[in-house]
């Protein structure tokens, strides 16, 4: 191939991949739209997936009168991301009149949306993400860059997502059964891979919410005697009785009760360096000589790739940025030793034992 050709070619792909780019907005509204219609729910069927057409999934889900083209519209686009798959029948398409039906099936990735025996799934994490208050801040994502002070939630909602959240009784329930869904998958891999509470009697969870990740560890681990989950007086005000538990609330930015070992999730990454010192300041003081902060957060590569993984830690960086603090961020394993370094703690390890958080150990 000629240079020139071969230029011509590479500006092709080029405006191809911006085009893509430009109209990515498609994919995550559709993805959206079929949480909305419970169409894997309506696929798997208690685990058979047979491959249905649109027509024939509108009649498990919805009412006469609904379009089976636009959803079938909708799983093609989706199937080209992986959510589905296509299958093409010998059957004559009632939809366009080809010699061939397609019809769909759940992917891995497709199976992640559907509600499990616990009513658990990724679905409402979708829907989470996609909340009317949430998508009037992402158009103000270069405020980000232009004023740092303020974060784009608050520039389109006026008040702080956690202040707004906690007016919006729907938008909180619908957070914590998005937090659930993720969270539960990710507290299994990390109970069979990391051993850290061993030998712990006290435990300590910070933004425990309703208690689920101190139940699957004091499940795991029956020498954790006490279990606290701390979080604040109007969240765990609504936390349900679990033997073994005691909720206490409070204000981490102020004190964290003692324990033999304290543990978080998602909680340093919503928070700037200084706030993050400050949390990590109460930690030390309420843990003995040998106790440990256990931290599980997204931990960002050193290098940028393109892989699921690295584009998911990315991509929910400029959530935090967008949503909770426009200097709160996803960091890299050497920022979070650091942090660890600042406030007293002497040893640091980090696991990776899932595919979005790590286990991050702080010791005293």
């Amino acid at each position: 191939m000629a240079l020139n050709e071969e230029s011509a070619e590479k500006r092709k792909s080029a405006r191809l991949a911006i085009l893509e780019l430009a109209n990515m907005i498609s994919v995550p509204m559709s993805l959206n739209a079929i949480v909305r219609l419970k169409v894997a729910d309506a696929i798997w069927q208690g685990g058979s997936n047979a491959p249905l057409s649109a027509s024939q999934i509108l009649q498990r889900i919805a009412s006469t009168g609904s379009d089976p083209e636009n959803l079938q519209r909708i799983l093609r686009m989706l199937t080209s991301y992986g959510v589905f798959e296509e299958h093409l029948t010998n059957e004559s398409s009632p939809l366009d009149g080809s010699a061939s039906e397609r019809k769909y099936s759940l992917t891995e990735v497709g199976k992640t949306l559907v509600t499990d025996t616990e009513g658990l799934s990724y679905a409402p994490y979708v829907l989470q993400h996609h909340q009317d208050a949430l998508m009037k801040a992402w158009p103000l994502v270069h405020e980000a860059v232009l004023d740092p002070t303020t974060e784009p939630f608050v520039k389109a909602n006026g008040e702080p997502a956690y202040d707004y959240y906690g007016k919006q009784p729907e938008m909180n329930e619908l957070m914590l059964k998005a937090m659930s869904g993720v969270s539960v998958p990710f507290m299994e891999a990390m109970l069979d891979g990391y051993d850290g509470f061993k030998g712990v009697e006290r435990l300590v969870d910070v933004g425990g919410s309703a208690g689920d990740c101190l139940r699957m560890i004091l499940k795991k681990h029956p020498g954790v005697r006490q279990g606290i989950n701390f979080d604040l007086p109007e969240v765990v005000a609504k936390a349900p009785i679990i033997p073994g538990v005691t909720n206490v609330g409070g204000d981490m930015f102020k004190s964290i009760p003692d324990g033999d070992a304290i543990f978080m999730k998602w909680i340093l990454t919503t928070w700037t360096d200084n706030e993050c010192k400050l949390i990590m300041e109460n930690c030390y003081k309420a843990l003995p000589m040998g106790g440990k902060l256990v931290a599980c957060e997204p931990v960002l590569p050193k290098d940028s790739d393109d892989s699921h993984r690295t584009r998911a830690l990315l991509e929910g960086d400029i959530f935090v940025m967008t949503i909770y603090r426009t200097k709160g961020k996803h960091r890299t394993e050497e920022e979070f030793k650091q942090l660890g370094q600042s406030v007293g703690f002497s040893h640091f390890r980090a696991f990776y034992v899932d595919y979005f958080y790590t286990v991050l150990e702080f010791q005293k």
